[in-house]
């Protein structure tokens, strides 16, 4: 018996110091075409850890669920759709919270460097103060134009002197297909 017992320690301690170390992080994204690439070294920031609760395909499109607490406690804190965030973050950030532009902009909801005080945000890359704080600037620029939709969605991309410049979506190719983007994604999200 006490052979039996000491075989069990040895195991055990075998298993806690040994056999942890063969499993490894995996990371996975997916690119343009739908394909989904899987390392265990990330070689590029596009790559979010993987798990299978994270990763959800509807109608051929890649959607992730991973943030979706987050999305509907900002919902509930700002009054804001949860559609309409999470249709933002897929368009802004294809929900990659380490995204940076090419202009700055950080994290899930692609918070420029001018704001991040403004919106009381310590670490633009947390998805959850990322979240929060682009929902709050979302209702700011609702609030400005009547609960426009469009015309939020066009100052969070262009900023609100220009879309109060144009009274209208400024006529930025940028512009109008991110605002076009949100709103094809929001009615998506809503059928679901």
């Amino acid at each position: 018996m006490k052979s039996l017992i000491r075989w069990c320690f040895a195991a055990i301690l075998f298993t806690n110091f040994f056999v942890t170390d063969l499993f490894a992080e995996i990371y996975c994204y997916i690119d343009g075409n739908g394909v989904r690439h899987f390392s265990n070294v990330p070689t590029s920031p596009v790559y979010r850890p993987y798990t299978s609760e994270s990763l959800n395909f509807r109608a051929g499109s890649f959607w992730s669920d991973y943030y979706d607490h987050y999305i509907r406690q900002a919902s509930r804190a700002h009054g804001i759709s949860f559609e309409l965030i999470k249709a933002m973050i897929k368009v802004e950030s294809n929900f990659n919270y380490r995204a940076v532009s090419r202009r700055g902009a950080m994290g899930l909801m692609q918070i420029m460097p001018s704001n991040i005080n403004l919106l009381n945000i310590s670490d633009p890359f947390d998805p959850w103060e990322n979240i929060m704080g682009g929902s709050k600037y979302l209702k700011r620029l609702l609030e400005r134009f009547d609960g426009k939709v469009s015309l939020a969605l066009a100052a969070y991309n262009a900023g609100p002197e220009k879309v109060e410049q144009y009274k209208s979506i400024p006529p930025y190719a940028e512009t109008e297909n991110y605002v076009e983007s949100v709103l094809k994604y929001y009615g998506i999200l809503k059928k679901r």
